[in-house]
């Protein structure tokens, strides 16, 4: 008897030591890729965007608050411009990784202009090549295409039916002071987020039409000479801030702002998510950087900056 229970511990403890593998390798897998400073015939199938994008679990980085939305414009770039350059893993990996965003969307009801705006590139770039098959490269069957556009207009007519449930308790806007409800204001970088706060409350509405708000916008996304090509005064004579920050985001771009970033190491030639966390607690690079002082080697990549690595 004293040998069966033995043997029951013995298994149970290999299944412990199993299990803790597991979740160890779990932990510690690499979210960083190699990418190559050169086209060669050799190197080439090494250094795709599709194998980037597969290699650094984009699929976990959109449940992190502080990496949701540099994923989804990196999804909005490739959905504009690169999504035929994916092979086809990658093209069910990055509708995979659209579906958990979705659904994120869906449940906690948070940044839904933004995955709508992915959405509408989207559809229309779908259309565009299935319209156009034959005269475009299209990798995999025409029907998976007419699939995923199907799929992509569901999701738009789910989020356009999503209904913003009010709490029934707790802390709201209505019952913080007017100073710090000018003070979140001022922290908002995104013109539309600023007009669509102003229409929960009078007392933010109010706020939200304050100039030195506006100017303060427009002088963080654009310069001077910018501001003097396309001048908007009011009849008193005076700089009309709010319609000039619309107008000027017509012409130019506007910083991109992100909790979190991809980073490229110079010494190493390598892109990786660098793990603050981990980073404090092992003093893990992100990344197995060889450079005896890593952190002056890395610079944040932003979503246009992460394509253009991958383009030959």
């Amino acid at each position: 008897m004293a040998g069966k229970d033995v043997n029951h511990g013995v298994r149970n403890l290999r299944k412990r030591i199993t299990n803790v593998t597991s979740i160890t390798a779990c932990f510690y897998r690499e979210k960083w890729i190699y990418v190559h400073k050169e086209s060669t015939r050799e190197r080439h199938g090494y250094c795709t965007l599709g194998e980037a994008f597969n290699r650094l679990d984009f699929s976990s980085a959109v449940q992190d608050i502080r990496r949701f939305n540099y994923v989804v414009r990196l999804l909005q770039l490739i959905a504009k411009s690169q999504l035929t350059s994916l092979s086809g893993v990658a093209q069910k990996n990055y509708f995979n990784i659209l579906d958990k965003i979705v659904q994120k969307v869906l449940d906690d009801h948070q940044n839904p202009r933004l995955i709508k705006g992915l959405l509408q590139d989207l559809s229309s770039t779908l259309c565009i090549l299935i319209r156009g098959v034959g005269k475009s490269v299209l990798v995999g069957n025409i029907n998976i295409w007419i699939c995923r556009l199907e799929t992509v207009l569901t999701w738009q007519r789910q989020l356009q039916d999503l209904q913003m449930t009010k709490a029934n308790d707790g802390l709201t806007l209505s019952d913080l002071p007017l100073h710090m409800l000018s003070d979140i204001l001022s922290r908002f970088s995104d013109g539309w987020d600023i007009v669509t706060l102003g229409q929960v409350t009078p007392a933010l509405r109010a706020l939200s039409e304050d100039r030195q708000l506006w100017r303060r916008l427009c002088q963080h996304h654009f310069t001077e000479q910018q501001f003097c090509r396309h001048l908007i005064l009011s009849e008193k004579g005076h700089i009309e801030w709010k319609l000039m920050y619309f107008a000027l985001q017509k012409y130019y771009p506007t910083k991109e702002q992100y909790g979190d970033t991809l980073h490229f190491c110079r010494h190493c030639s390598i892109l990786f998510w660098k793990d603050c966390r981990l980073a404090l607690l092992f003093k893990d690079s992100g990344h197995p950087c060889t450079a005896s002082d890593p952190d002056s080697c890395f610079v944040p990549v932003s979503p246009q900056h992460f394509i253009d690595l991958f383009k030959f």
